[in-house]
């Protein structure tokens, strides 16, 4: 732990505050002190991109600057408090963690701080789905259920009132019976929604130096629907839950410096136009840019946590005050349920219950890098660089200074995305818009802590569903923007190749 503290402290010395007026986005969850033109120039000298690589950079092997924890060996590698949080908040830390643990029952209960669950959900707890604080996973096989992967689901919509609010929003309804999420659990006396049912498709694609490898590519069914058909023009949208670690940090990120790397009519030229995603926000009342979820389709990680209380666990909150989640207008039985807000109990989960849940969330550390110097792992960065991988996952950035979030203050991280929406290509399209998302495009997934997703998920099952069982599976799944990219590395040397993997191992 002192180990990056010290380094820390003499990063801070060579960087000074990193400062950042709220940009052409507010973020007004956000207590920020103002960035000046010089401090802004010292950050862009030390987020620059690497151009050698005989060695690691400085502080690279602190992923989450200061907050950076120390990469355990067992399945509680994600699951640690900010390496620099206060002793006095550790116990925030562990009552969030409670509640994200927490088992939700049915209502009426006699333990009225936990009762509120369903009618219809798809987990009792955060934890079921974020399992060990890491991804989710698709059935693997008849006997297995689909608790930490669901179904989204909408239909076009011609309402332009939002699009006045935000140019470009591509609006949605929620499908008429289902709503928004399919959920595949439901309480005594209520039909679940649906059972997810995946087929796979096996596809030979032949490599350089006469390797092979074999993706799977997933057909979805909402099989045993239990309050009639789809709508005709419903469309849904596999998402396997993502890993918690940094978001804190993720959020802290200035909006201006996400943004000014956006490039949404590739005037540079180099195939890859990343946009923002700009959503609304339930909590603010106004447009802010999306950083969570697979589309960027939340602006905070409150707004997030009071999103996934009321559409997987249906459970209410000051953000999502109905105590049904979910349930439509059409499911009238399940809305007439009752459910454990009260006289005396407004909601569910309340104000202060989500703020240690948001506390929690944010404070996940980021496990230190491993191996930085070895030279296969400095062979695989300088492939990962030279193959214009950097292009969407932008390697660094400082936070802002916040004045009431020390842990996410100021810090030099490395998580390995620009947070930003890229067009993704027909064969991992999911063909629904969410917010000005449009049906191809995802926003770039943070890189850093995959290399321990078997050591803390117990599989290797990445890309927004799931589908690709390895490191590289993933990488073959690339097109759209990133299809010369993904050709790139399908015929560089197999040992190149090796080396790549060997790099994002390590992060």
């Amino acid at each position: 732990m002192m180990i990056f503290r010290s380094q820390f402290a003499f990063a801070f010395a060579i960087l000074v505050p990193t400062l950042s007026a709220a940009g052409p986005l507010d973020e007004p969850h956000l207590n920020i002190v103002p960035r000046t033109d010089a401090e802004a120039a010292r950050i862009a000298k030390v987020t620059a991109l690497a151009t050698e690589f005989d060695a690691a950079q400085p502080f690279e092997s602190n992923s989450a600057g200061a907050a950076t924890v120390r990469a355990m060996d067992n399945a509680n590698a994600f699951s640690q408090p900010s390496g620099n949080i206060a002793f006095e908040d550790e116990l925030t830390f562990r009552v969030g963690n409670g509640l994200f643990r927490k088992l939700w029952v049915s209502s009426p209960s006699s333990t009225l701080a936990s009762d509120g669950l369903g009618p219809l959900y798809n987990a009792r707890s955060c934890q079921r789905c974020h399992i060990k604080d890491g991804r989710g996973h698709p059935p693997e096989g008849p006997e297995d259920n689909s608790v930490s992967m669901f179904l989204r689901v909408s239909i076009p919509s011609d309402d332009a009132a939002m699009a006045e609010k935000i140019e470009g929003y591509l609006a949605t309804l929620p499908e008429p019976t289902y709503g928004t999420q399919m959920q595949d659990f439901s309480l005594a006396g209520h039909p679940a929604e649906y059972r997810l049912k995946v087929d796979y498709e096996e596809i030979e694609v032949p490599l350089s130096g006469g390797d092979v490898a074999y993706l799977r590519k997933p057909s979805y069914t909402a099989a045993d629907l239990g309050y009639g058909p789809l709508h005709q023009e419903a469309v849904l949208s596999p998402r396997v839950a993502p890993q918690m670690i940094g978001l804190g940090l993720l959020e802290a990120i200035p909006a201006a410096d996400i943004l000014s790397i956006a490039d949404p009519d590739d005037i540079d030229g180099d195939g890859i136009s990343g946009r923002a995603n700009v959503v609304w926000s339930v909590t603010f009342d106004q447009p802010m840019l999306g950083r969570f979820g697979l589309k960027a389709g939340s602006p905070t990680v409150r707004e997030q946590s009071a999103a996934a209380f009321s559409g997987d666990i249906g459970i209410s909150s000051p953000l999502f005050p109905a105590g049904w989640g979910e349930c439509t207008e059409a499911q009238t039985k399940c809305r007439a349920a009752q459910h454990g807000d009260t006289d005396d109990r407004l909601f569910e989960i309340d104000a202060e219950g989500l703020n240690l849940v948001t506390f929690y969330s944010r404070n996940l550390g980021v496990p230190a890098r491993r191996d930085v110097d070895a030279p296969d792992v400095l062979r695989g960065k300088e492939v990962f660089y030279s193959t214009g991988c950097t292009s969407c996952h932008q390697p660094s950035f400082v936070t802002h200074r916040l004045e009431d979030q020390p842990e996410q203050s100021f810090q030099l991280i490395w998580p390995y995305t620009d947070m930003l929406l890229h067009d993704m290509g027909p064969e991992l399209a999911d063909d629904r818009p969410e917010a000005s998302a449009t049906g191809t495009e995802w926003r770039t997934p943070p890189l850093w802590g995959i290399g321990l997703t078997q050591q803390v998920s117990g599989h290797t099952y990445f890309l927004h569903d799931g589908r690709a069982r390895s490191l590289l599976e993933a990488i073959l799944w690339h097109g759209g923007e990133a299809e010369r990219q993904r050709d790139a590395v399908v015929d560089m040397a197999p040992e190149d190749r090796n080396a790549l993997i060997t790099f994002l191992e390590s992060l």
